[in-house]
């Protein structure tokens, strides 16, 4: 790598999010020149490695935290927006796998059906409500829903079999749900970078600023962690993708975009099961409901996950505190982060949100009995010693500044712009990584807005993603539907 050189777009992070946006790029333009740097020594090791996230295509088929209910009136809008989304990044895929660059979809999707289930007559209530207004939308008319306990031990046997009719719950389920492995994905998206494109990563690279250089460039400080050098490099554009470590390197940009964001880190823990006989008993993804008071990223879940070459069960997930904003992170991270022009919205968001704080020492505090004890509220008669506590993926939530209570945590992701486009940076967590596709195309047409405009450009993307700026018919849909699931062997 030159120490002196000049891009069209340096992405830092080597995720989903810096190899979905490269490799759009590249398919629009294949002349620009793109540089991706990480600081690990390969890619997919932080929030897209398939231990470190859900693992759930998040479509919204089964989580109930996108559908909020107020005054007894539940919203789908939310939810219709990620389903949307979701299906955008299949087309994607389906568009490469179509082309011969991606091959053998079947290892990083899987078919596996999506649940919602519930306990409590107020919750059984809010779950009929949601089916109601999804099944009238053409996205979820696919829907189904029961009280009867023989129809949950058909769709998951290991939950709904120790359990009477006497028992005040519901279920949802939509087939075509999804599991995903997105350290595959990524992996395979970089390898087409590499081999097509000519368009390698450069591990052990860590960026440390990023300075204005002239109107149009940016000049991006990187040192080599094995050999200790130091480069100056110099992009047009720089993308910012690197999960956690995002808001630190954000916050040394001098733009005025940045002020007021701040973050709160939290980790995540798994119970996977070590037992065949029972993670042959269950495939599905079984979500329920956060419960009161909860983050909704609390949410608890029962999934059949393919990692590694095996089918997986794990339950969670258990939030827990570390001062890191990356697994591989500093202890100091936190701390580093807080500046004057954050301080307000820190306090802000910290004194708004005293149950998150009391829910995670809670989580903290929490020894494997007490977590088996959340996991037999699904599976009643689960064995301790047929599930270990395996360590997932760090998270940083948004903090950002909020005229009435200082500062807001948000839950989500979040791209920050300079005003011309020039810096793009994602900040947070879920649905992030299902989502990619839809997030990368908005920092394309703030970054690059020539490639989306131009003729040329408008009808690649047709091409790529026909759900791109198109008003979606239920004919529409249920056509791309049938072909991504062909495409992608679904």
């Amino acid at each position: 790598m030159k120490s002196k050189k000049e891009y069209d777009l340096i992405c830092v992070g080597g995720g989903i999010m810096s190899a979905t946006l490269a490799l759009i790029t590249k398919l629009l333009d294949p002349k620009k020149n793109i540089l991706i740097l990480e600081r690990l020594d390969k890619v997919a090791q932080e929030s897209s490695a398939a231990w470190n996230n859900a693992g759930t295509g998040h479509s919204a088929l089964c989580e109930l935290n996108y559908c909020p209910q107020e005054d007894g009136k539940v919203s789908i809008k939310k939810a219709i927006d990620i389903c949307t989304q979701y299906e955008v990044s299949k087309q994607f895929w389906s568009y490469l796998t179509k082309k011969g660059l991606l091959e053998n979809p079947n290892e990083f999707i899987t078919s596996v059906k999506h649940h919602s289930w519930v306990l409590g007559q107020e919750n059984v209530d809010y779950l009929e409500r949601r089916f109601n207004e999804m099944k009238d939308h053409f996205k979820f008319d696919s829907i189904e829903f029961t009280k009867d306990i023989s129809k949950m031990k058909e769709w998951f046997p290991l939950i709904a079999n120790d359990r009477t009719q006497e028992e005040i719950m519901a279920a949802s389920r939509i087939d075509r749900g999804t599991e995903m492995n997105y350290g595959i994905l990524t992996e395979k998206l970089f390898s087409i970078l590499e081999t097509e494109f000519n368009t390698p990563v450069h591990c052990h690279m860590e960026v440390q600023d990023i300075d204005p250089d002239t109107d149009l460039d940016w000049t991006v400080e990187v040192k080599n962690l094995k050999t200790k050098e130091k480069y100056n490099l110099e992009a047009e554009h720089v993308f910012i993708g690197a999960g956690g470590g995002s808001l630190l390197l954000l916050q040394k940009v001098e733009i005025e975009e940045k002020e007021g964001y701040g973050g709160f880190p939290v980790s995540g823990e798994w119970l996977v099961c070590n037992n065949e006989e029972i993670i042959k008993q269950h495939n599905a993804k079984v979500y329920s409901k956060a419960g009161l008071g909860d983050p909704p990223m609390s949410t608890p879940h029962l999934d059949t996950r393919f990692i590694d070459g095996k089918r997986q069960l794990m339950f969670g997930p258990f939030a827990g505190f570390s001062p890191k904003f990356l697994k591989e992170g500093s202890n100091l991270d936190l701390f580093k982060s807080i500046k004057f022009d954050n301080i307000p919205s820190m306090l802000g968001a910290f004194w708004h949100n005293l149950p998150l704080t009391k829910y995670l020492v809670e989580q903290v505090m929490m020894s494997k009995e007490d977590r088996m004890a959340s996991l037999r509220k699904f599976m009643k008669n689960a064995d301790s010693k047929d599930w270990d506590v395996v360590k997932a993926g760090q998270r940083v939530q948004i903090i950002k500044k909020d005229e009435f209570e200082g500062g807001k945590l948000q839950f989500g992701t979040e791209v920050i712009s300079s005003k011309d486009g020039g810096i793009t940076c994602l900040l947070g967590a879920s649905p992030g990584a299902s989502t990619a596709t839809s997030i990368m195309l908005e920092v394309i047409e703030k970054a690059f807005p020539e490639l989306i405009n131009s003729k040329n450009g408008k009808e690649k993307l047709k091409e790529i993603v026909p759900f791109y700026k198109t008003e979606i018919t239920k004919e529409l849909f249920d056509e791309q539907l049938t072909k991504s699931k062909k495409t992608l062997m679904l």
